[in-house]
């Protein structure tokens, strides 16, 4: 079916009731095969590889390599997967599945409505009472009471959670940077930007009103490579400086640097996060974001830049963790401390919020660390390859996953250290390929207030829930967590409602 048309055809003048276009096509099957008798029709879906290989030192202009492969990909690429309606016979689902180079384990029967997600055109209908009340937005309160905000991340680190945090708060900052006669350059790293990006307008003003635009835009963000495609292409043509990304890794640091002459010097101001630059996520994604002026932060944020600019290559860095370079040693560094602590009979405590832990040296490090009688918290929403609770080995450990109304995206890494506590924020996954393939920073958080708000109030909250949570067992299994009579329900994600630091 063209992707053009709606999956679903509403058949009443209110247009609240629906039938598939497939069950339309399906009932007049004989008006598209005439002369022929077919007894029945079914429904099937092909995935198809989405990957695009692209050998980097052959491709002299990444931008319209990679435009060539986008058209090979629709086209050409190969199928991976094939989706068909249960009730679909064995003889034919085979005979399709081989026509198009798959095998029997390549087949997924549903029993249901084939690709779920076409339902999601249905949220646009006008039934407040089938959807989830809006949450409140809020602003961090150092912010209400300034007029500017240069001035107000000067005296204090400005931390933002989205959703929970309005998302103007970072379009607004760096709109002010656009507008501002003493900004002298941005520069930013754009993964995933969305479509209508109010982010991208603002560097298009700034590149308008003289400052020097720097923006890294990675065309190699999976399904987003058209649309990166598209932004660079219009920042390009404003005056801005665009950089396709670097030769065999993808960035997917989440950074902006603003660079501001204020009395006689320059004064660096970043913003470093864990999700994207993009409003319309940043309502569905639970995210965390630092606004400072640190000047090391801010040394750091320069270097990071000329090494994506390809102007130096900086192997160390004051207080940014920058993958490929150093990020995993530096966590397995902190975890070993921690081992090592509670051997001697200092205070040890492990707690991280991730995506998903694949990392074989960093598992191995954690079972080291549960040995030696560390307790590990770990909030990992996807995959993980570590089993908690194995006698001997990871009975220090637990594995819990946040599965809620928002994507759970944030990363967080807390080290109790003997009592003077660090904490990280930052972009990266405990994955290879974030830690070897990827430009991803982590930045600490500095503040204690922050620090604490952070551990004591987010994390704790996380470990808390007993509505979206589930923990995984020894086997690989997950389990959610049963609510006790009399004991209250507990939902992390909208514990953070209205939180106001």
């Amino acid at each position: 079916l063209p992707p053009r048309l709606p999956r679903l055809i509403p058949i009443d003048e209110s247009e609240t009731r629906f039938v598939s276009l497939d069950e339309i096509i399906a009932a007049n099957i004989k008006a598209l095969f005439p002369n022929m008798k077919p007894n029945r029709a079914s429904i099937f879906r092909v995935t198809r590889d989405a990957d695009i290989e692209i050998r980097e030192d052959e491709a002299g202009d990444l931008l319209r390599t990679m435009e060539r492969e986008l058209l090979v990909r629709r086209r050409f690429s190969f199928p991976v997967r094939i989706e068909v309606e249960a009730s679909m016979s064995e003889k034919m689902t085979n005979y399709i599945a081989s026509s198009i180079g798959l095998t029997e384990k390549d087949v997924y029967r549903i029993n249901g409505f084939v690709n779920i997600s076409d339902l999601m055109s249905l949220y646009s209908l006008d039934r407040p009472d089938l959807k989830d009340q809006p949450i409140s937005y809020s602003i961090p309160s150092a912010l209400k009471t300034q007029d500017d905000v240069f001035e107000t991340i000067k005296k204090q680190d400005i931390f933002v959670h989205h959703p929970y945090t309005s998302y103007t708060t970072i379009t607004d900052f760096l709109e002010s940077a656009a507008t501002d006669e003493r900004v002298r350059a941005i520069k930013i790293c754009l993964y995933r930007t969305g479509k209508d990006s109010p982010i991208v307008r603002s560097l298009m003003k700034a590149s308008k009103n003289g400052k020097q635009v720097a923006a890294l835009v990675e065309l190699k963000a999976r399904f987003d490579e058209e649309n990166n495609i598209e932004w660079a292409r219009r920042l390009e043509s404003e005056g801005v400086h665009v950089i396709y990304g670097m030769k065999g890794l993808k960035t997917h640091s989440k950074l902006m640097l603003v660079i501001r002459h204020e009395n006689n010097r320059l004064r660096r101001y970043v913003h470093i996060a864990t999700g994207n630059y993009n409003p319309i996520t940043s309502r569905h994604y639970t995210d965390m974001g630092l606004l400072t002026a640190d000047e090391e932060i801010g040394a750091d944020a320069s270097d990071l830049f000329n090494f994506l600019t390809g102007y130096s290559y900086q192997t160390g860095y004051r207080q940014l963790l920058i993958a490929p370079i150093d990020l995993r040693e530096k966590m397995l560094e902190m975890i070993k401390r921690e081992t090592k602590n509670k051997l001697k009979g200092a205070s040890a405590r492990i707690i991280v919020k991730i995506n998903s832990l694949t990392d074989d040296k960093i598992v191995r490090a954690l079972y080291r660390a549960s040995r030696a009688g560390v307790k590990i918290d770990l909030i990992v929403r996807g995959i993980c390859v570590l089993r908690p609770g194995i006698q001997g080995l990871s009975e220090n450990i637990r594995v819990v996953s946040v599965i809620g109304r928002f994507l759970e995206h944030s990363r967080i890494f807390y080290f109790e250290n003997g009592g003077d506590e660090e904490l990280y924020i930052g972009s990266a996954d405990w994955m290879h390929r974030n830690l070897d393939r990827r430009v991803e920073a982590v930045v600490p958080v500095k503040d204690k207030r922050l620090v604490r708000y952070i551990k004591n109030e987010a994390l704790a909250a996380y470990l808390r829930d007993n509505v979206n949570a589930q923990t995984l067992d020894s086997e690989g299994d997950y389990h959610a967590i049963e609510i006790a009579d009399g004991e209250k329900r507990f939902d992390s994600q909208m514990f953070f409602v209205g939180s106001d630091l």
